[in-house]
């Protein structure tokens, strides 16, 4: 939970980290008592004569932050330690949508098997709607006959992540 009175008005925000220190500044923010999300991956690592299951961010480099972003708290993101900047255009830092969030949260609390993917633009919107993944917005791309993949974008990250799923579970998006 923020800290911040005006929960309402707390937006998204991505955080462009140090290389390798995602984890040192969700860790740190949290400290401050700032609601931070570093989504995460299991994977397996290759040690010298064993392997283990390790937690890696999805998206290296990169983790959000749900707060209200007045110039004063601005600061104190930017003074934690590992913190690069946060990312937005020439007006300042741009929000990350909450579908968007929600979306990857989603996807990374279900049994599907999630990996990360290519930044997509074109393709069909659709959202999905039935089973675990219900609500959830992305762009469904076909891998061949019976195998389709919903694909979650950030577009101010330029990252996605891909989730397979049964194409007959989704519908359009209606753009207006």
């Amino acid at each position: 939970m923020s800290h911040y009175s005006n929960e309402e008005a707390a937006l998204w925000y991505c955080i462009h980290t140090r290389s390798r220190h995602e984890e040192v500044v969700f860790q740190r923010l949290e400290d401050k008592r700032m609601q931070a999300f570093l989504p995460r991956l299991e994977v397996w690592s290759r040690r010298k004569d064993r392997r283990k299951k390790i937690q890696k961010a999805l998206f290296p480099g990169y983790l959000f932050v749900h707060e209200v972003l007045d110039p004063l708290h601005r600061l104190e993101i930017l003074k934690t330690p590992g913190v690069a900047r946060i990312l937005g255009n020439e007006k300042g830092p741009v929000p990350v949508p909450d579908i968007q969030i929600e979306s990857i949260r989603t996807i990374l609390d279900g049994k599907s098997a999630v990996s990360p993917f290519p930044y997509l633009r074109e393709g069909q919107m659709v959202r999905v709607v039935e089973g675990p993944l219900k609500g959830c917005e992305g762009f469904l791309l076909k891998i061949k006959e019976g195998k389709e993949k919903l694909i979650i974008s950030v577009d101010l990250l330029q990252r996605s992540v891909a989730v397979e799923i049964d194409g007959a579970s989704v519908e359009p998006v209606s753009l207006w």
